[in-house]
């Protein structure tokens, strides 16, 4: 049986940076929610910091968040995202209890 995974990312940009990060999220977002497995794929503003985001995701199965991870779209807005991004993004998995 497969289980649902269930992500948090924490996403900071550079000062200045912001509208980037919403524009790449944009290009990419319906792409994605049409991906087999996909069942949320959301950005969010974090209140009070400009510069912070967080991307909630849920998938399927590991296999469908495996897929999605080598889409062709996916490796290209990574490395559109180094231009913009202060730091690497900090990916946390969730675990219902």
């Amino acid at each position: 049986m497969n289980e649902i995974i269930s992500l948090i990312i924490n996403i900071e940009v550079k000062a200045g940076r912001r509208q980037e990060q919403i524009d790449a999220f944009s290009a990419i977002s319906t792409l994605v929610l049409e991906e087999v497995g996909c069942l949320q794929y959301e950005l969010k503003a974090v209140q009070g910091d400009e510069n912070k985001f967080v991307i909630l995701e849920k998938w399927s199965s590991k296999e469908a968040l495996l897929a999605h991870e080598k889409e062709d779209f996916m490796i290209e807005a990574d490395k559109k995202n180094a231009l913009f991004r202060a730091k690497g993004a900090e990916i946390i998995f969730l675990t219902s209890v």
